[in-house]
């Protein structure tokens, strides 16, 4: 079924309707860098968007099976074919989804270069813009992460300096900090999250 979903998807008059897809940047390097270096097992690579988290991860020998969501269809064309590209689409099950609402099972490491810009109105694209003041869909995101979450699982996330988390976004949680790099007007951190 997937596929004729995937095939419908393919041409031009629909693709013209959908969203941009975003486009890795230093944000999702920063992810990339880490996830190359800490991931094994089941993983959940949540708003993949062109599939560059889903595609290191499935890379690695020690990640067993990945899961690509977006809620952006062409997203997840995009992804499926850097998927193909890599050689590694056997390992990869790409879900249509608003973060956790079609999902099921647990994972050993859930990734999410979330949307953390505050909202602009009529300019938003779901890819950076995460709510009024930034941080209302990470927030929707890490109430519902833990039960996605094998007993010694963790969030692999980042954020930026403007969306307007504050400690208590982070309730639940042991939160360590992997690292922060400064850009011209921000910060964008990269934080390891485990429930507590």
């Amino acid at each position: 079924m997937w596929a004729g979903i995937v095939n419908l998807l393919r041409t031009p008059v629909v693709l013209i309707f959908m969203e941009p897809v975003y486009q890795p940047a230093e944000d999702s390097y920063l992810l990339t860098k880490h996830v190359e270096r800490l991931v094994f097992g089941q993983v959940l690579d949540m708003g993949t968007g062109s599939g560059i988290q889903a595609v290191t991860a499935a890379t690695k020998p020690q990640v067993e099976h990945v899961v690509a969501v977006d809620i952006n269809p062409a997203a997840l064309i995009v992804a499926e074919k850097r998927a193909v590209s890599a050689g590694v689409l056997g390992k990869i099950e790409f879900v249509l989804s608003d973060l956790f609402s079609n999902l099921s099972g647990v994972y050993d490491w859930i990734l999410f270069n979330t949307p953390y810009l505050p909202s602009e109105g009529d300019a938003d694209e779901a890819s950076w813009a995460g709510g009024e003041t930034g941080s209302e869909m990470i927030r929707r995101f890490l109430g519902d992460a833990p039960k996605f979450l094998r007993p010694d699982g963790s969030v692999l996330m980042i954020y930026s300096s403007h969306s307007g988390l504050d400690e208590d976004a982070f309730e639940g949680y042991l939160v360590e900090m992997i690292e922060e790099v400064g850009l011209f007007f921000e910060k964008i951190c990269c934080v390891r999250l485990s429930p507590s």
